[in-house]
């Protein structure tokens, strides 16, 4: 048991420390950074999703950097194969002519992977990346690999671009913890990377926290308290998500093909609790599950035709449905 008297401060103000190093060096995104650091610290898979040159790479980076964790990129093309990104076995020749095979490690051995357009890669390579998002490990012929931890896939996708891409399918999309929206810079925003990018003086990334740390943040935000009535406000949100319930909003019953599944309350309890731990909480609130909500089900709510003919967002009918249950109380 961890000693929660002491600790939630010590990780509040670590994770205040590791915050304060990326916006360093990332312009502005603050809700963006905030919702990743949510992610990391429970230990689950973020889809960063917005056009190119937003600073999402970047970002990725940064995060790598403060927390002190190896970090690879792999750039999503059609030809990638599942081995590129996997490894591979290879034959070695010894002094006397003799052969041997060894595996040799593909960029997922790394705590925090960048899948660059994870949307372009083909089926076969995007299963061999799910094996490695939801079981940690690697299967390489009879042969299977443990990956490093922590570890985490940042994905990114372009919502602009279709050709040339494969949809991910639902089961994917469930094992990302929260679908980030990167959003365009302002004015001022714009004119600070400017000044930051086009320069000779580049901002120095300092680590502010290693993996024990993360490690140790992660299994303490796993402690923090959630109450029945919190619990039972989660469970009624995400059953409100199902068309077919008699409690769900109108636009859930008129533009909502399919709901969120199991997963989509676990990470919202999950993102919540380190949400908590950011405030130097033990205990999970109705505030909490409000402000995880949207990021956590967005990929997991899909709309059905006459939702997507009309426009109508998915963000739009969480939000609607989240007006429902803070008026029912």
């Amino acid at each position: 048991m961890l000693d929660t008297q002491i600790q939630p401060e010590a990780w509040k103000e670590t994770i205040s420390r590791v915050r304060e190093q990326i916006a360093e060096v990332i312009v502005g995104q603050q809700e963006v950074v905030e919702q990743m650091l949510w992610c990391i610290f429970a230990g689950g898979h973020a889809l960063l999703e917005g056009i190119p040159g937003l600073g999402k790479t970047m970002l990725v980076r940064t995060i790598a950097d403060t927390l002190d964790l190896s970090f690879s990129r792999i750039q999503f093309t059609p030809d990638l194969m599942p081995s590129d990104i996997t490894g591979t076995q290879v034959i070695s020749f010894g002094r006397q002519g003799e052969t041997s095979m060894s595996f040799q490690r593909g960029p997922l051995f790394s705590s925090i992977v960048l899948a660059d357009e994870i949307n372009r890669a083909t089926p076969k390579t995007q299963s061999a990346l799910l094996e490695a998002m939801q079981e940690k490990t690697v299967t390489v012929g009879s042969e299977t690999h443990v990956l490093p931890k922590p570890f985490f896939v940042l994905a990114t996708q372009n919502p602009l671009e279709n050709e040339g891409t494969y949809p991910l399918p639902e089961a994917q999309l469930d094992r990302f913890l929260l679908k980030i929206l990167v959003p365009y810079p302002g004015s001022e925003e714009l004119k600070e990377i400017v000044r930051r990018t086009t320069t000779n003086r580049q901002p120095e990334v300092r680590k502010q926290a290693g993996a024990a740390e993360l490690l140790e943040i992660q299994q303490g935000a796993r402690e923090v308290l959630v109450a029945d009535e919190v619990l039972d406000y989660a469970a009624r949100l995400l059953m409100m998500t199902h068309p077919e319930e008699a409690t769900a909003p109108e636009g859930i019953k008129k533009y909502v093909r399919f709901g969120s599944g199991p997963r989509g309350i676990q990470s919202i309890i999950s993102a919540g609790k380190v949400r908590a731990v950011c405030q130097g909480r033990m205990h999970l609130s109705t505030g909490d599950i409000h402000a995880v909500a949207v990021p956590a089900l967005r990929h997991r709510i899909f709309l059905n035709f006459e939702g997507q003919a009309m426009g109508i967002t998915t963000d739009q009918v969480i939000r609607e449905m989240l007006e429902r249950t803070e008026a029912q109380g």
